[in-house]
């Protein structure tokens, strides 16, 4: 379904019981709703839960901004070595209005919010602005950009960078399977079918990678989320993989010595993905943390 939030048209996938404790979903760079694996819902579910996925701005099935035109990352990225201002489309606080947008569509006072890479970049936005709208925060594989923190190796910007062979289907499955590859678990490595399966379900439900660039133009333009972490309230657990080849662990820890009281899950051998091995455990993570949050969550 879509629902209309912040202004903009955003599809939402809504499951469990109306009166349940919401659990928010927020996913990364170009990723859609359904990156958020249906096993890990449905342990949410059995859990307790009613959870929220939904589309961020310009992927998916959600309002795009092609009327904005495909940036120069390039220059961007060079702006954001210089210390320059770098203009943006749209902001990664503009994308955290989108969330609590979609929370007031479906008339959820509070939620449980869990965001991962880019995700988690905004539910920090969204954390630190409304923080009586978040019951409690899980971020996953991100970073609050902090300029010291190490960048990922060459070559897995390049590929994240790189583009598809050809055009057509086929050459968008192929590069989206080496991207996940490439960023993905070493200790929990993907079926090679079910791999595929995904990336396939992906591009013929929406293939959209202006939108993606568009979204990482925003990532450059926000810089350095640090002085929004003190702001943070929300009891916080920090999900990270000490393998991860995208996001490096050290942004994991720098996130957890800046919010207050952050809990943290340093997992061995996970990357820049949601293994299947792991679902189970993160969807218990994120139950405990909410069970020691108050009781004072509604919908």
């Amino acid at each position: 379904m879509h629902v209309q939030a912040n202004g903009l048209r955003i599809a939402v996938d809504d499951q469990g019981p109306p009166t349940a404790p919401v659990v928010l979903l927020i996913m990364g760079l170009g990723m859609q709703l359904i990156a958020w694996p249906q096993p890990l819902v449905r342990e949410l579910r059995d859990r307790g839960f009613r959870v929220v996925r939904f589309d961020n701005r310009d992927i998916g099935l959600s309002q795009g901004f092609d009327h904005a035109g495909v940036p120069n990352l390039a220059l961007a990225g060079l702006r954001h070595a210089l210390h320059l201002p770098v203009r943006a489309p749209y902001r990664l606080s503009d994308m955290a209005q989108d969330a609590l947008g979609v929370l007031d569509a479906l008339g959820i006072a509070q939620a449980h919010v869990c965001g991962a890479s880019m995700g988690g970049m905004i539910a920090q936005h969204l954390a630190a602005s409304a923080p009586q709208r978040v019951a409690s925060l899980t971020l996953m594989m991100t970073t609050s950009g902090a300029r010291s923190l190490p960048r990922p190796s060459w070559a897995v910007q390049r590929t994240l960078l790189s583009r598809p062979r050809g055009p057509g289907q086929e050459a968008a499955v192929e590069w989206i399977v080496h991207m996940l590859r490439t960023i993905g678990s070493p200790g929990y490595p993907a079926d090679a079918e079910a791999l595929r399966e995904r990336a396939l379900e992906s591009v013929q439900r929406a293939w959209h990678p202006a939108g993606s660039m568009r979204q990482l133009l925003a990532i450059v333009a926000d810089g350095d989320r640090t002085p929004l972490l003190a702001r943070i309230t929300a009891p916080t657990r920090i999900v990270h993989g000490m393998a991860d080849p995208l996001v490096p662990l050290a942004c994991g820890q720098h996130l957890a010595r800046h919010i207050p009281g952050a809990e943290t899950d340093f997992i061995p051998g996970m990357g820049h993905d949601l293994p299947d091995a792991l679902l189970e455990r993160f969807a218990q993570g994120i139950a405990r943390r909410a069970e020691r949050t108050d009781t004072h969550s509604a919908v």
